[in-house]
């Protein structure tokens, strides 16, 4: 079969780079100058005939210049994210009976091209799917990313810029991060490599486009599938996708899978699942989105892959609350590129129930492809518990406990879990002082638990009230290797500003089990933020669960914590060293806001904000921010990579936001 004008114009690109690559990176002539020359001719008159002009081409010159920053990009259509799905009867309920497209679920980094009269304007990474980084300056080391194409008005489209697996290979060996360490996976490397900022550099990384999507252009044709298949005249080479006519059966749907995922071995391709979304674009636009992802499509994710290796031992680390959490420490395997050698057991009855013992062959995956899971014991038939857990507290010495929780439901055995009975275990103290300097708590900056556990050994730290005094210890602590008057005086300083604390930090530092953000907001708000008002409450046995969302749990907390001696002189004694200051009179909510009274719960990244900062907007805006979704939820603000909570909201009806959605609201009022 007879090449095409643009295939023959893409195969010499390939070939004619390689000849550039040898030049001038490895002092190299692979080819003379008179060759090279009428090889460049060919070049030109192929992109006359065609009018497709590839980034990379040598004569598009040596690339764009580079840049000393990634400058921000806003899409003014979000790229969100795919609902996941792990099932195929999941996958053909959804489908229903309209025609689907079957799609690659790509392995590498989200980019969006801009044309305008077709000329790239902008190459802009998806980022956290409102605004991403502009890469512009790369798009020539890319290759499959026409520079100029013969096509009038505006073209956005969306791919994948990704590195093929047999290429990362060989990259690897040669390629280091920004930390000096060789790149564990092709995502990760393809991701590096768009985001450098000279062109030149990203040219050497063998990065690769292709596009999945026509956002903007071709306004006559009605179908994604349409769109995509007018791609390859412009000089690109589009995802491989399948188009149904009729509902599929399970085995059909399994074929067309299995078909795509050959397609992308044989091709060199990296995908980690398959994309389903429903050709037509207006009903696909007629489906809408959450904050997190736009309903007319999902994403069939492979199963998580389990990988055998050999228990080694099982740590055990004791926390503030006295309970000491295992960690199995396992000989290390390579998932998706990254190496794994430990993960979380959890307590005593996920060691129980797998029968796990060092020694034992195990089997590891990684859920969501981020979290280490052991998943299964290949060795059960020789466990005894008391071989495995510890009789004593690693850290102090003194007796363990275990302790069963009560079951959730009838006839279900409650979690057991281990305790160190001793109270003044040294771990246990490091942990409660690192939890009151804390940057929720009382925010003392620089106090790390690196500098407590050396106060505590030289015995300077008792309670948290020896905080305020370690200025007796001063002469001491600047002879300290690492140490000296101006480390001493940013902590002095820092230790003087958290005497100017609220309400809220002051209560959270307490560390009463279960009174985080938002209990001790609501008690404030209650008490008028005054400490008076909250001890005299506790003095005659305030029913707690009169406030909103706390229950007998939290209620029983809050009075078991003072009834213990030691902790009411430090919350008695404490309040002669600082002082909590009220809410000042404009952080009172305006009367026209839509959102007073309402219950708020974010989930996700919402960034710039951190979790406290958006909780912080929700509050100022006369909302409560809540903590879990429930049939009072008013709205769930949904941003990246959201959780169970977003599928929670689906099932209540509860109304989910974008970020962007709720500040229009909230300007709006």
């Amino acid at each position: 079969m007879a090449q095409t004008a643009l295939q023959q114009l893409q195969e010499l690109i390939v070939r004619m780079n390689g000849y550039r690559d040898s030049y001038y990176n490895k002092n190299v002539s692979e080819v003379s100058d008179e060759v090279y020359d009428r090889l460049l001719d060919e070049v030109v008159r192929l992109e006359t005939e065609t009018c497709v002009y590839y980034a990379n081409s040598p004569t598009q010159g040596v690339g764009y210049p580079p840049v000393s920053k990634l400058e921000k990009a806003v899409h003014e259509r979000p790229l969100l994210s795919l609902e996941k799905i792990k099932d195929i009867p999941s996958l053909i309920s959804f489908m229903g009976r309209k025609q689907i497209m079957l799609m690659l679920k790509l392995d590498g980094l989200t980019v969006k091209l801009t044309y305008q009269d077709g000329i790239l304007i902008e190459a802009a990474t998806r980022g956290d799917g409102n605004t991403g980084e502009i890469v512009t300056h790369n798009a020539s080391g890319i290759s499959g990313i026409p520079a100029g194409i013969p096509v009038k008005g505006r073209l956005v489209i969306t791919g994948e810029a990704f590195i093929r697996p047999s290429d990362f290979e060989e990259l690897k060996e040669t390629l280091v991060d920004s930390k000096g360490e060789k790149y564990k996976n092709g995502r990760n490397l393809a991701s590096g490599s768009v985001r450098l900022h000279k062109g030149l550099e990203c040219g050497k990384r063998k990065v690769t486009f292709m596009p999945f999507a026509v956002l903007e252009g071709f306004p006559d044709l009605k179908t994604k599938a349409a769109k995509l298949r007018r791609l390859p005249e412009l000089g690109f080479t589009p995802c491989k996708f399948l188009l149904t006519n009729r509902p599929l059966s399970q085995s059909e749907m399994e074929s067309a899978i299995q078909q795509l995922r050959a397609y992308a071995k044989d091709n060199d391709i990296p995908i980690d699942g398959i994309v389903l979304t429903y050709n037509d674009i207006a009903f696909s636009e007629s489906c809408g989105r959450t904050g997190h992802h736009y309903k007319d499509g999902v994403a069939f994710k492979f199963e998580n892959e389990a990988y055998e290796t050999v228990l080694q031992e099982i740590e055990w680390n004791t926390s503030r609350s006295g309970e000491i959490a295992p960690v199995a420490i396992f000989k290390p395997v390579v998932i998706d590129g990254c190496d794994v050698g430990r993960a979380t057991l959890h307590n005593v009855s996920y060691i129980e129930k797998l029968e796990l013992s060092p020694g034992c062959r195990i089997l590891v995956t990684k859920r969501n492809e981020i979290i280490p899971k052991v998943e299964e014991n290949l060795d059960r038939g020789r466990f005894t518990l008391s071989d495995v857990v510890p009789s004593v507290c690693p850290c102090c010495g003194a007796s363990t406990r275990i302790h069963e929780s009560r079951a959730d439901k009838e006839g279900e055995q409650g979690t057991r879990k281990l305790y160190c009975e001793n109270w003044d275990c040294t771990m246990r103290k490091i942990k409660k002082f690192a939890h009151f300097a804390g940057q929720k708590a009382m925010n003392i900056e620089g106090m790390s638990e690196g500098i407590i556990e050396t106060f505590v050994g030289k015995g300077w730290l008792h309670t948290v009230l020896d905080i305020y005094s370690l200025d007796q210890h001063r002469e001491e602590i600047i002879a300290l290797e690492g140490w000296g008057e101006k480390s001493w005086k940013n902590l002095w300083d820092a230790i003087q500003r958290s005497r100017n604390t609220t309400f809220e930090r002051y209560l959270i530092a307490m560390d009463i089990p279960m009174i985080g953000n938002n209990a001790s907001r609501t008690i404030g708000e209650f008490f008028s933020y005054s400490l008076e008002q909250f001890t005299d409450a506790i003095d005659n046995m305030f029913d707690f669960t009169f406030l909103p969302d706390i229950g007998d749990t939290m209620h029983n907390n809050i009075h078991e914590w003072f009834f213990d001696a030691d902790n009411r002189y430090i919350w008695d004694n404490l309040q002669k060293l600082v002082k909590v200051k009220k809410p000042s009179a404009s952080q009172k909510v305006p009367e026209s806001s839509r959102f007073a009274g309402l219950t708020i719960v974010v989930t996700g990244k919402v960034e710039p904000y951190t979790r406290e900062g958006i909780h912080e907007v929700i509050r100022s805006l006369g909302a409560k921010a809540g903590s879990s979704v429930t049939s009072k939820t008013n709205y769930l603000i949904c941003g990246d990579k959201a959780g169970s909570k977003l599928e929670k909201a689906h099932s209540l009806g509860v109304k989910v936001l974008s970020l962007t959605e709720f500040f229009e609201m909230a300007n709006a009022a």
